[in-house]
C-alpha cells in the first residue's frame, strides 16, 4: 500500500514554469500510468503555452481564477472547474488570482513530453 501526504512533498518547476508538488508519479510510487500533482501559478502570469505529444491532462480548480487556452479557444476558469486537455493541444493557463488545481497527466508526465513553440 502506498500512501503519500502532499505536505512531504518538496515544490519543483516544470519546464512550462508551473510550480507543482507530486502527490503520486513514478518519482516518489510504484506509479505506471498515470501521475497526479497539485500546480500553483501566481496571480498576473502563465504557463508557457506548450503541449505534450503522448500525455492527456486533466486540470481541476481547487482555488482562484483565469483563463485557459486551449489551441486557440479560451474560456475562463475557477474554483470547481474540470478541464481536458488532449494530447497535442497547445494549451495554457493564466492567472488573474492565484491558481491552484490538480493535474492528472496519463501517461505520467515527463518534461521532455513538453514542447514549445
Amino acid at each position: 500500500m502506498t500512501v503519500l501526504h502532499l505536505a512531504d512533498q518538496k515544490p519543483f518547476t516544470t519546464k512550462d514554469g508551473s510550480t507543482i508538488r507530486s502527490i503520486l508519479d513514478r518519482s516518489i510510487a510504484p506509479v505506471e500510468n498515470q501521475s497526479l500533482a497539485e500546480a500553483q501559478v501566481p496571480a498576473g502570469t502563465a504557463t508557457q503555452r506548450h503541449y505534450h505529444r503522448r500525455s492527456e491532462e486533466f486540470y481541476f480548480i481547487l482555488e482562484g481564477s483565469g483563463e485557459m487556452e486551449i489551441n486557440g479557444e479560451t474560456r475562463r476558469v475557477g474554483s470547481g472547474d474540470a478541464i481536458l486537455i488532449p494530447p497535442g493541444a497547445w494549451h495554457t493557463i493564466i492567472a488573474h488570482e492565484t491558481l491552484r488545481f490538480l493535474c492528472c497527466c496519463a501517461p505520467p508526465y515527463a518534461h521532455e513530453d513538453t514542447y514549445f513553440e
